[in-house]
């Protein structure tokens, strides 16, 4: 009776410092672009408060800063090319679509660390 064969399991590749941060900031960003569109609902539609405009505004803003520079550090530090910057740098445009360009960029391995070149020396931030 012959051995059974294991199973090919397709082991997801671990996220890198700044793929992780980009996750993190892709979620906020979109999280605060819904709490944005319910203050402008209450503020605009039902007549009841510009409370949640007033707060979220503020925290879209610097969410929308931090996903911009966080999406331009990463391409760069991972090199992902024209496309996939653009891409990034578009769904900051549209309400909460951050979410499926992250797992878009995940799902291809723009998140993981890049893969070091057989033979080449290791790269290492020089202190001097």
């Amino acid at each position: 009776m012959p051995a059974p064969v294991a199973a090919a399991t397709h082991a997801k590749p671990e996220l890198s410092g700044a793929g992780r941060l980009y996750a993190v900031v892709a979620w906020i960003e979109a999280f605060t672009w819904a709490g944005l569109l319910v203050g402008m609902f209450l503020k605009h539609v039902t007549e009841t408060t510009d409370a949640g405009v007033w707060l979220f505004g503020r925290l879209h803003g610097a969410a929308f800063v931090a996903y911009v520079v966080v999406a331009l550090v990463v391409a760069l530090k991972h090199r992902w090319g024209v496309w996939p910057t653009l891409v990034a740098l578009a769904a900051a445009v549209p309400p909460l679509t951050t979410v499926p360009a992250e797992w878009w960029l995940r799902r291809t391995g723009r998140l993981s660390a890049p893969a070091q070149i057989p033979g080449a020396p290791e790269r290492r931030p020089q202190f001097s």
